[in-house]
């Protein structure tokens, strides 16, 4: 998976806007939708900010493996799970949350599948940025 794939999956996982995105990085919708798209490599102190902006580390951003990815999938699902029955008593509505939260972690597994073949890629990457920073 590309950097800008990840970006917008995190994004997606979030469930927020390329807007809302857009205006959290202080960039225009259409910059930030250029990124998304793979039309625009952003800078290192652009991805610095899209990774504190998730809340990750750069490296997980720029090198998600399927460890970190999982723990992330898993940690969102069961704070989730722990805030939705601490807040909602309705069992239908929990089922419904859960059903939907079971299906994003099943397309992150997929993820995970694809992103295998591109680890050494995108650890050559990390290496240019340095070079270049």
């Amino acid at each position: 998976m590309e950097v800008y794939e990840k970006i917008k999956f995190l994004r997606n996982f979030r469930d927020w806007t390329q807007e809302e995105m857009a205006e959290k990085l202080q960039m225009t919708p259409n910059g930030y939708a250029k990124i998304e798209q793979g039309k625009t490599v952003p800078d290192l102190s652009r991805l610095e900010q899209i990774s504190e902006t998730f809340g990750v580390e750069l490296a997980q951003l720029v090198g998600l493996n399927d460890k970190n990815v999982s723990n992330f999938i898993e940690n969102y699902y069961n704070a989730f799970i722990y805030h939705d029955s601490a807040h909602h008593q309705q069992s239908h509505h929990n089922a419904a949350d859960q059903t939907t939260c079971k299906h994003e972690l099943e397309k992150a597994h997929l993820i995970i599948e694809q992103k295998d073949k591109e680890i050494a890629y995108l650890k050559e990457m990390i290496e240019l940025m340095k070079k270049q920073a």
